[in-house]
């Protein structure tokens, strides 16, 4: 049992000690039954927010007024919640009004029914009033519910249903895909903060090929990623991409990824996604110019997405530099030990080793690239200066602009082996920017 389980249930003690019924809820319970290790624990409980705030000494009312309090544990943040209902919604995210309710009616205005489990952690027993446990053993995803209702109360469940769907690799109930597929315009009325986290949580998760596959099948992604959409039926030369068209490669590369960052994540969602505006038909299939123009098209994505500036400019600059990495081998020496030691260069070459298992499956360049790293002494990337402004001016070179092109031109000859010493430094300055008179 971790820190966060054994807090968690450290508090359902008390509740109940305090005579209030207190259960796991949620998807702590769902992965547990899936025998995955949760990411964290939730608690529902007929104990009332003031309540649960007079019982812990560290509470915070993330949203008092439907019932949701957050208890602060020495193993972190465990979300406590009163069992309720909900009145109408109007605006697509959260009810007008709730009323405090028993487990039966909370559980019944959950999402799906994988998610609308309760455990008592007394008995161990598994509540289910909504047919959870059989959909989990079945593998399906299935709303709690009317499924045009749920999806109306909430727009975001859309992609929800997307992101279970994908990452345990279960089928969609019938009821719920007519239901997600007639509602899936309603998404754009969804906060493109909320989207962003849905997807992030597609393609850093499991099966994220899979998770495109399905946005696309239910009309989701041409509202939400209309420009990755744009990628379908534009082929390939097949001699270099005999997986098909650039949207069926572009989930091949996400399936090529180990445990990525969001920001390597949507690098190669997007990596290709300039070709469909670049391609020409010259003695075969070309994307001329695609990485510079899908990079300015990343940058308009991810700010319509709200990516931080650092997540959105490594996103850009990933998309930017996906088709340098095979030219590495033949680059002048200090070209390529700048590239290298250039900060996200470990997500570019795993960017691009998706990239090439997504298509031909050759990484002989990678290969080469990472032995060259592997006999790459940090010093020889990343030397010390041998001669800095001050020298220069020392030296007799007058102030100015011109001092960033000297040093980084006695920086290159550095990295190029020409010169290893400050002597040796001087000569080289001497004979290539002779000092004026």
């Amino acid at each position: 049992m971790d820190r966060q389980e054994a807090a968690a249930r450290t508090l359902c003690k008390a509740l109940r000690a305090a005579g209030h019924t207190a259960y796991l809820a949620g998807g702590c319970v769902r992965d547990r039954l899936l025998g995955v290790r949760p990411k964290d624990y939730d608690i529902a409980t007929s104990a009332m927010p003031d309540e649960i705030a007079n019982l812990f000494s560290r509470t915070v009312g993330v949203g008092a007024a439907f019932g949701v309090m957050l208890v602060i544990t020495d193993a972190g943040p465990i979300e406590v919640a009163t069992f309720r209902t909900d009145g109408a919604y109007s605006d697509g995210r959260r009810p007008e009004s709730i009323a405090f309710a028993d487990p039966e009616a909370d559980a019944s205005r959950r999402d799906f029914t994988i998610n609308a489990l309760f455990l008592d952690p007394e008995t161990e027993a598994i509540i289910d009033y909504v047919g959870g446990r059989e959909d989990l053993a079945r593998g399906i995803i299935r709303t709690v519910g009317d499924a045009a209702a749920r999806f109306g109360e909430d727009h975001l469940r859309l992609l929800r249903a997307i992101r279970f769907a994908a990452r345990l690799g279960y089928e969609i109930e019938a009821g719920t895909a007519i239901a997600l597929r007639e509602k899936a315009a309603s998404i754009v009325t969804t906060s493109a903060e909320r989207i962003r986290d849905e997807l992030v949580g597609m393609f850093t998760g499991p099966r994220p090929g899979r998770a495109l596959h399905l946005l696309d099948e239910y009309g989701l992604l041409r509202h939400v990623l209309p420009e990755v959409a744009a990628m379908k039926g534009v082929e390939q030369p097949p001699e270099y991409h005999p997986e098909g068209d650039v949207f069926i490669h572009t989930a091949l590369v996400l399936d090529a990824l180990y445990q990525p960052s969001a920001a390597l994540a949507f690098g190669a969602l997007l990596h290709d996604v300039g070709k469909p505006s670049t391609i020409t038909y010259e003695d075969r299939i070309r994307f001329n110019g695609h990485p510079e123009v899908g990079a300015d098209m990343a940058r308009r994505i991810a700010r319509r997405l709200k990516f931080s500036n650092d997540e959105s400019d490594r996103i850009v600059w990933l998309v930017a530099m996906h088709m340098r990495v095979a030219c590495i081998p033949d680059m002048r020496e200090a070209k390529r030990k700048r590239l290298v030691r250039t900060e996200g260069f470990d997500e570019l070459l795993a960017l691009c080793l998706a990239d090439c298992r997504g298509s031909l499956g050759d990484v002989s360049t990678i290969a080469w690239i990472l032995e060259y790293l592997a006999e790459l002494p940090l010093e020889a990337a990343r030397p010390p200066r041998l001669v800095n402004g001050s020298r220069l001016i020392e030296l007799g070179y007058a102030p100015g602009p011109e001092f960033k092109a000297i040093l980084a031109a006695l920086e290159d000859a550095q990295l190029e082996g020409e010169i290893a010493s400050v002597s040796e430094a001087e000569r080289w300055l001497a004979a290539h920017y002779p000092r004026s008179a």
